[in-house]
């Protein structure tokens, strides 16, 4: 296999056993991540646009949630950037990892809030919500401040603009597996590789090491795992996958059961089964 580039965090390239891989960059500009969740909500927007008002009323591909209630989660996702990035902290702020490890305590009352959010409107309505939070998140300032006071804790505001990423990347894709006959929504490529990276981060948080390495290209490439350390050419133990199975198998949507018989993933060395790590949120 020929040499290629490899990407680094700083936006530079080198060269690596023959493998292009991007090393997670670390997320400095929150200007930047919020305009990849604005380019995924704007590809979302116009797909729901596009769909009938009978496809809205259909339980989605996420089990509980219709797709107008999915859709409502979204739009409060968009609505809550101006507030948060209005309030700054002086608190240490956490990790990703950590955020989203919150998550699941709260599931229930988001589940019952968004589909409130949802009952009795027409999908027009909730279609304009969701425009109307677009253009809201459009106008927020990214903050400068140290960390950002999040629904599930202090993060800095690149971060947490990272798990925005998440929820309108992951999102989009439920959504398309709803209504399977249709179209896919587009990923677009900056929201998808600030999710990857922001999910490889995570695994590599919650499972540290240097045995194993957890590769998504073009976008992630994370060493985890405990064991003999890797210094040097190619490693013993490689987990390898596409960014949307990662996604799906980050968040729950894809079991690791399914994944490595499916062919979904290439997994080689005794380390190299993320089955006891995932689904990470």
């Amino acid at each position: 296999m020929p040499a290629v580039e490899v990407a680094v965090g700083g936006g530079g390239w080198r060269r690596r056993n023959g493998y292009r891989a991007a090393v997670a960059a670390r997320r400095t500009d929150p200007g930047r991540v919020l305009a990849a969740v604005l380019a995924q909500a704007d590809a979302l927007t116009a797909w729901l646009a596009a769909q009938p008002p009978s496809a809205w009323r259909r339980p989605s591909a996420l089990s509980g949630w219709t797709v107008q209630e999915l859709t409502e989660h979204v739009a409060g996702t968009l609505r809550s950037i101006p507030e948060t990035l209005r309030r700054t902290t002086g608190d240490r702020p956490i990790s990703i990892a950590a955020y989203v490890g919150r998550y699941a305590a709260a599931a229930a009352e988001i589940r019952d809030r968004d589909a409130a959010g949802a009952a009795d409107r027409s999908p027009a309505e909730v279609l304009a919500g969701l425009h109307a939070a677009r253009d809201a998140a459009a106008a927020a300032e990214p903050s400068a401040a140290r960390a950002v006071h999040g629904a599930r804790g202090p993060l800095t505001p690149a971060d947490y603009l990272a798990t925005r990423a998440i929820e309108l990347v992951v999102h989009s894709d439920d959504l398309s597996r709803s209504l399977p006959q249709r179209e896919p929504v587009e990923l677009d490529r900056g929201a998808l590789r600030v999710a990857t990276q922001a999910l490889a981060d995570v695994f590599a948080e919650r499972a540290p090491g240097r045995s194993l390495e957890l590769r998504v290209p073009p976008y992630a490439a994370v060493q985890a795992v405990a064991g003999p350390r890797h210094t040097r050419g190619t490693p013993p133990n490689v987990v390898e996958t596409d960014a949307r199975t990662w996604m799906r198998l980050a968040t729950g949507r894809l079991s690791w059961a399914d994944a490595v018989p499916g062919g979904f993933v290439q997994a080689r060395g005794e380390r190299a089964d993320l089955a006891p790590w995932l689904p990470l949120l």
